[in-house]
């Protein structure tokens, strides 16, 4: 079990779980009317996922894929997941297409959704500005978080710092408060295949800066626990990663849960859930 914190690092084995229940496209061929620049393929500055299959450079082959980080709304807050496409300079555009086209079967039985209409395209990125149509109207109970979910996936390419929705006012990741929930999973993914070792990646905002994972099998029982802290928290967001390894004989249907344990009674809160399926581990 790794991480990172404010203070030294903790992380170790959490032993018996408490016993309260957790709260509760197709690829872009056309090209872009405005393509971006290349080097939008290269990884954000601010931590976004953008990452070319190989790398990209005068004299080198074309990387044959791109993963892209889309933010989809479940519960009425923000979650990521990825998307691995043929690679095409028009990043901005893939990702919205994706973004647009929803999630998967495994992504929508774990109640996550896409709020943004189909066709909605960036016209123009200026000194770090993304140029969109409106996507909300005055009284559209929810295009906010509409708008969130374009600014959260345009950002992670370093191309766009901020994003301007019709002549409104350019916006960035910070004019969206309160739109992550308190624990965020950025791996794995929803419906992901994991081995053991297993990652455990994202960003929280918890108490002391801990954050909790156990893994469960197809039956409900706990296979792997661990916690570690993340980089800042207890009103600020960290990183924050975490490795767990567990022994099953089969593969299966899982579980991946983060969450923190309340400092008031020692029950699970804030926890996200992650379905995933388990391969076998030593």
């Amino acid at each position: 079990m790794l991480a990172g914190g404010c203070g030294p690092p903790r992380s170790g084995d959490l032993g018996p779980a408490p016993v309260a229940g957790p709260s509760s496209a197709p690829p872009v061929r056309s090209p872009d009317p405005t393509p971006v620049p290349s080097r939008e393929l290269a990884p954000s500055s601010t931590g976004g996922p953008v990452r070319p299959s190989a790398p990209a450079g005068t004299g080198a082959r074309q990387p044959a894929t791109v993963t892209v980080e889309l933010w989809f709304v479940r519960s009425g807050q923000l979650v990521p997941t990825r998307r691995t496409r043929p690679a095409t300079v028009a990043t901005s555009r893939l990702a919205l297409t994706e973004l647009a086209a929803g999630p998967t079967p495994a992504e929508t039985a774990a109640g996550l959704t896409t709020l943004l209409p189909a066709g909605v395209e960036v016209t123009r990125i200026t000194d770090g500005v993304a140029v969109l149509p409106s996507v909300a109207s005055v009284d559209d109970p929810a295009g906010r978080l509409r708008e969130a979910q374009v600014v959260w996936t345009l950002t992670q390419f370093p191309t766009v710092r901020q994003v301007r929705f019709g002549d409104g006012t350019p916006r960035g990741r910070a004019d969206y408060p309160g739109v992550l929930p308190p624990i965020v999973v950025t791996a794995p993914g929803v419906g992901a295949r994991v081995g053991a070792p297993l990652t455990v990646t994202g960003t929280a905002d918890v108490f002391e800066a801990t954050v909790s994972v156990r893994v469960l099998d197809a039956a409900g029982r706990e296979v792997a626990t661990g916690f570690g802290t993340a980089s800042c928290g207890s009103g600020c967001r960290g990183a924050y990663r975490v490795v767990v390894g567990w022994r099953t004989v089969r593969e299966q249907r899982g579980t991946v849960e983060v969450y923190e344990v309340s400092a008031r009674d020692g029950t699970r809160i804030h926890t996200m859930a992650v379905p995933v399926v388990l391969a076998p581990g030593a």
